[in-house]
């Protein structure tokens, strides 16, 4: 939000806090107030992201997530939304949303979510040697303890559960 000045910066915090107050229509109005200038600001784009994922509107989640990615591509943000967005749009999946993530693990390697969400397409993809890889690596740049509870909630991840068990 640093690139935000006023009013736009308080049009953004008020689309937050209904967010948080879980009334997305009046967040997408408050969006909407934003100077076209700033329409297409990274932070913009994230909110925009986030009510789409809410609605479970994937196609425009991956029309925002490539702008994002567009904006700003040294920001992790955007290759997570997209890979997201791709696994669950009818026509994508998750070989497509490995495929968009894949190139960020070398972009960010020291993003444990990126390690982590690799780690469950992986499983979900039936590789099971490479998902243990990728989540020691989820481990190794992130906080261990964090990891292991957020792996041993995601269903995702149940297949390693065990193992994950024994080796924490």
């Amino acid at each position: 939000m640093s690139q935000l000045e006023p009013p736009d910066s308080h049009f953004y915090s008020a689309a937050q806090g209904w967010i948080e107050l879980g009334l997305p229509a009046e967040a997408e109005n408050e969006l909407l107030r934003i100077s076209p200038g700033n329409q297409a600001q990274p932070c913009i784009l994230d909110l925009r992201w986030g009510l789409a994922a809410r609605s479970e509107d994937w196609p425009k989640g991956l029309a925002i997530s490539q702008q994002l990615l567009d904006s700003a591509p040294d920001q992790v943000t955007g290759w997570l939304h997209r890979s997201y967005s791709l696994r669950r749009l009818p026509a994508g999946g998750l070989q497509a949303a490995w495929d968009a993530l894949w190139p960020a693990r070398g972009k960010f390697p020291g993003e444990p979510i990126v390690h982590f969400n690799l780690a469950c397409y992986a499983v979900q993809l039936g590789r099971l040697d490479e998902a243990w890889d990728l989540f020691q690596d989820a481990l190794k740049a992130g906080e261990p303890k964090i990891i292991r509870q957020m792996a041993l909630q995601d269903p995702d991840l149940e297949p390693l559960w065990e193992r994950i068990r024994q080796a924490g």
